[in-house]
């Protein structure tokens, strides 16, 4: 079985949530719609990753629901995680922790599993508005990476702001 593996990533807080998950709704139904199965890798710090998997689970519902997987991949346990793990088991298909962000400063931890995951990554979601925070390092580690992106917040203010994969 081939899988397409997605991630997410954007600020903590986002600006006209209903056109941002409008546009997510419509890249996640293509996805569920155009591959064998498909891995969506989220974490879990802000608006826009409650958004996506909100999103991605209710995509899963309306259009397919046996070919993807909504993994949360977290940079090290927390202690909301362990207070509650059997709902988050319940909400997520899958729940990982990336090894190498655990072993890390927590500062440093979750640009380590940013990158981890991006690695991983055929694609990537962003939500970046503004030149500062993780999720811009993260979104200039993309670009460096020449993994084909596509930047939301970009889409919401009349920009289109997406590159396909190098070869």
């Amino acid at each position: 079985m081939h899988t397409f593996t997605v991630s997410f990533f954007g600020h903590r807080q986002i600006e006209a949530p209903l056109q941002i998950e409008a546009q997510l709704e419509k890249l996640i139904s293509r996805l569920l719609q155009q591959n064998e199965f498909v891995e969506f890798l989220v974490g879990r710090e802000g608006e826009f990753d409650r958004l996506v998997s909100s999103t991605i689970r209710r995509c899963k519902r309306n259009i397919r629901d046996d070919n993807s997987a909504l993994v949360w991949v977290m940079p090290y346990p927390t202690a909301e995680f362990r207070d509650n793990e059997s709902s988050f088991l319940d909400y997520y298909d899958e729940i990982e922790v990336c090894e190498q962000a655990t072993a890390a400063h927590y500062k440093s931890a979750f640009q380590i599993r940013n990158r981890e995951t991006v690695d991983r990554s055929r694609m990537v979601i962003l939500y970046v508005r503004h030149p500062s925070g993780g999720a811009y390092q993260t979104f200039r580690y993309v670009q460096k990476s020449g993994k084909k992106y596509i930047n939301v917040a970009a889409k919401s203010h009349g920009l289109c702001q997406s590159r396909g994969e190098r070869r």
